[in-house]
């Protein structure tokens, strides 16, 4: 009885052990003697830990059965087909190529922890917790070359041209004193704003037209409005809708600059295109 009991608590423990530390145990045990029950017991231990074997005293004996016992223990298994300096039975990426650096796992190293293996990694250093696409690069969700989490302006309108914080900032259209047309200089920026209207057909735009401090109340609200109109009507010949457009004119009441200079009041007679989603 008393061998069952002691019996019964070594091969608990070989169970427990092999519990705790799973595939990174083989237990080989070795019966020293001939006792029956001892050897039925080291043979339960034996297939407790799934991978090794129970062998005998007499059976290592010799110098050639214990180099043979050596060999099945610790070299039998133990391949590193990728050659990644990871046995095959502790790597968790098999197939590394040659030549790549791998952590004790046996897995490429992700130096930025974006999850994308350093040997895949366009994006090499990217911040902690940036999320990023399949090649590693932090998103760019609206594709105007500033990544997400830079982007101040989310959901710029496609192929629009913007700053270095993904902004799509049109110039504002100047005009001559008392003037309503459009100049040549600012041509280009009609020209953009329908271009990027007609890749995205969603997208409205108000026109503001401002005008500088000289003339009357009236007189201002009045040119302002022709100057809306102006821009307008140019975008409509680009082919623009024109129920995708509106004006709104405010006159001298809105300077960005000094009425007091020439240069400032030439800033202030404007237009201002400011897109609508």
């Amino acid at each position: 009885m008393e061998h069952e009991m002691n019996y019964g608590a070594v091969l608990s423990a070989a169970k427990a052990m092999k519990s705790a530390y799973g595939d990174r145990l083989c237990i080989y045990p070795v019966l020293v003697g001939n006792d029956p029950h001892g050897k039925a017991l080291l043979q339960k231990v034996a297939d407790a830990g799934g991978c090794g074997f129970m062998t005998t005293a007499d059976a290592i004996a010799s110098p050639a059965d214990m180099a043979d016992f050596v060999r099945k223990v610790f070299l039998s298994g133990l391949r590193d087909s990728d050659g990644d300096g990871v046995y095959d039975k502790f790597d968790q990426c098999p197939g590394t190529p040659r030549g790549v650096k791998v952590d004790a796992k046996g897995c490429p190293l992700d130096t930025d922890g974006d999850g994308v293996y350093d040997i895949r990694d366009k994006c090499p250093r990217t911040p902690k917790g940036v999320k990023v696409d399949a090649d590693g690069c932090p998103l760019d969700t609206d594709g105007d070359g500033i990544f997400d989490y830079l982007d101040r302006c989310p959901g710029t309108p496609r192929s629009a041209m913007v700053d270095q914080f993904g902004c799509w900032n049109l110039d504002p259209i100047q005009f001559e004193t008392n003037k309503s047309g459009i100049t040549r200089q600012y041509v280009h920026v009609v020209n953009e704003a329908a271009s990027v209207m007609r890749q995205n057909p969603s997208l409205k735009m108000v026109i503001q037209g401002h005008t500088d401090s000289r003339g009357t109340p009236g007189h201002n609200a009045g040119l302002s409005k022709r100057r809306a109109l102006a821009v307008m009507n140019a975008l409509v010949k680009k082919g623009i809708e024109r129920s995708r457009l509106s004006t709104e004119a405010y006159g001298a009441t809105r300077p960005i600059a000094s009425n007091l200079t020439p240069e400032g009041m030439a800033q202030n007679r404007r237009v201002e295109l400011v897109p609508q989603r």
